[in-house]
């Protein structure tokens, strides 16, 4: 998989590995919630999330909480010219010698349960998405509770008069996060059942391809209409 091939689930597992990251670093530096989040200048509710992975909070807030970790350099490395191409009139694109080429590969979990967790939230983040530019949607999910309760399911009756609230008040926050409760509420989901095939197929490969890793990054691409100059 390419650069361009990256979506939905391999954008989710990076953030993911990243909320976790500073997680461990917090801890290992014996700071609490409270004072990490003092320190970033930030709530202790978006320090949550940043450790959760959400996208929601801004690369900012990101920043802020990497610095206060004392790991504000790996972001500042990516922003700067080190990993850029040379510019075209330099000494360093003149040069014969093959620049170096750095090559990440990326995986999900093993255990069979957080993959299919990882697939469940790409999939509910896909269809808030879906749900938020089209009520039509959010209307289909709501007769589709409907018909569950009226099936009289008790074990899932708690979980699908929560939906009903959720798609009411579209307090989609509730089924995107990490908790297990969010867990149960997506496994008792109507609202996937209103994603088109194709996006649902989509996210399924892309959740099959990280199971067996995807390579990121390789040598840069000759620009279009330029063909590659064999080496002298």
């Amino acid at each position: 998989m390419s650069d361009s091939d990256i979506h939905l689930v391999l954008e989710r597992q990076l953030l993911l590995q990243l909320g976790d990251r500073l997680k461990r670093l917090r801890k290992a530096q014996g700071l609490g919630t409270v004072e990490a989040a003092a320190r970033a200048g930030i709530a202790r509710n978006t320090l949550r999330a940043v450790e959760a992975g959400d996208p929601a909070p801004a690369i900012g807030t990101y920043l802020r909480v990497m610095s206060v970790l004392g790991i504000g350099g790996d972001l500042a490395l990516l922003a700067g010219d080190t990993l850029a191409p040379a510019p075209a009139d330099s000494a360093a694109a003149r040069s014969r010698r093959a620049a170096p080429v750095v090559r990440i590969r990326v995986s999900a979990d093993q255990a069979k349960h957080q993959l299919q967790d990882l697939q469940s939230l790409a999939l509910h983040e896909e269809a808030v998405r879906l749900a938020k530019a089209d009520p039509a949607l959010v209307r289909q999910a709501q007769d589709t509770v409907q018909r569950w309760l009226a099936a009289g399911d008790v074990r899932s009756a708690i979980l699908w008069r929560e939906w009903a609230d959720i798609l009411k008040a579209g307090t989609w926050r509730k089924v995107l996060g990490r908790t297990r409760h969010a867990q149960q509420l997506r496994q008792a989901s109507p609202l996937v059942t209103t994603l088109p095939e194709e996006s649902r197929q989509r996210i399924l490969r892309q959740a099959s391809d990280l199971r067996r890793g995807i390579e990121i990054g390789g040598a840069p691409k000759e620009p279009s209409g330029k063909a590659a100059k064999a080496p002298a």
